[in-house]
């Protein structure tokens, strides 16, 4: 079906990842990069070893993937007007399910990450039945296994810490191809896989019917039930890779720290990145941007010797600036206020 030539077209970047403006977020990880270029030496140099490019900006985007893959799901989860508090325990589930069967050695490669993958769809499912059918709140349902997740994970590794060196398992977290970083081109697949099915199928207008008025949605005839259902399900799939992703990284499911915390740097990312709490419209690449700038900062707060402990404070001060910077009610008072003090002077 060839498009309307009476209807306006849209650019094409807009039409794969509408939503709200990336300039905010672009313009803090450029501040940052901009602030590396001046303090940070070497921060932006790179080196070919054995055909493999290595260098801060590479570890950045490395080490950053696992929150990228996160944001992807969460994304969606959050164009729904929900929230997935749970996939930092599914992180910790999926590398306890893929690390105890090869550590056994009792089923092949391919099937011990397709289990992994299923365990993670499996438990987003869950929080999705908790969430469309039971009608508990998104916040409460996901926090159920959040807390719950941990124990299940520590249940499958006996509450050890499973130590592997499978090859391709390894290969999955610290592999290159290309001379880049394995985990980048996983990041670009489910990206594109993600934004194709949104942007050339009706399932993103499906998903923001839903986030906007989940009534008017049903009135039109689509489920709200069974898109949250699709939804969380995807979410907990892509925990699960990151999952497969973290575990490879240090070669062991340690259960207790998996995934810790980063269900706050997904959800941080999808909000700077553009995409509203409330449901709705969303933009993907946006919350990619949202992601690798807030490993940029983390990365940027540990050359300069903060302590782990302390990171986390001028995280959440320049997560709070980009958002209230995407805000157009508070950008519009902070120029009046600019306006009348040029006045008073």
């Amino acid at each position: 079906m060839k498009d309307d030539p009476t209807l306006p077209r849209q650019p094409r970047l807009r039409a794969w990842f509408p939503g709200g403006s990336l300039l905010w977020p672009l313009a803090g990880l450029g501040a940052l990069l901009l602030f590396n270029l001046v303090f940070a030496t070497g921060f932006f140099r790179l080196e070919l070893r054995d055909g493999h490019v290595y260098g801060t900006l590479v570890d950045i985007l490395n080490q950053g993937s696992k929150a990228m893959l996160l944001s992807i799901g969460m994304t969606l989860v959050i164009a729904s007007g929900g929230v997935d508090l749970s996939v930092g325990s599914l992180m910790a589930i999926s590398g306890a399910v893929a690390a105890t069967a090869v550590a056994k050695g009792t089923v092949p490669f391919g099937a011990a990450v397709g289990a992994a993958l299923a365990a993670g769809g499996f438990a987003g499912l869950c929080n999705g039945f908790l969430v469309a059918v039971v009608r508990i709140q998104p916040i409460v349902a996901t926090l159920i296994l959040m807390v719950a997740g941990r124990g299940i994970a520590m249940l499958l590794t006996d509450g050890q810490i499973v130590t592997f060196e499978h090859p391709a398992f390894v290969f999955l977290g610290n592999g290159h191809l290309a001379g880049l970083p394995f985990t980048l081109f996983l990041v670009l697949l489910s990206l594109g896989a993600t934004a194709l099915v949104m942007r050339r199928t009706a399932a993103g207008l499906f998903l923001e019917s839903v986030g906007d008025n989940e009534r008017a949605a049903a009135l039109c005839g689509i489920s709200g039930t069974r898109v949250k259902l699709w939804v969380y399900a995807f979410s907990g799939l892509c925990a699960a890779l990151a999952g497969l992703v973290a575990t490879s990284n240090v070669k062991a499911a340690d259960s207790s720290r998996v995934g810790e915390m980063m269900e706050l740097d997904a959800i941080f990312a999808v909000v700077v990145g553009g995409t509203s709490l409330t449901g709705g419209r969303f933009t993907l690449l946006g919350s990619l941007i949202g992601a690798i700038l807030i490993q940029t900062l983390t990365t940027t707060l540990y050359n300069l010797g903060l302590e782990p402990a302390i990171a986390p404070v001028p995280k959440a001060i320049v997560v709070v600036g980009v958002c209230l910077l995407q805000s157009s009610r508070f950008r519009g008072e902070l120029s009046g206020w600019l306006r009348s003090r040029r006045a008073a002077a």
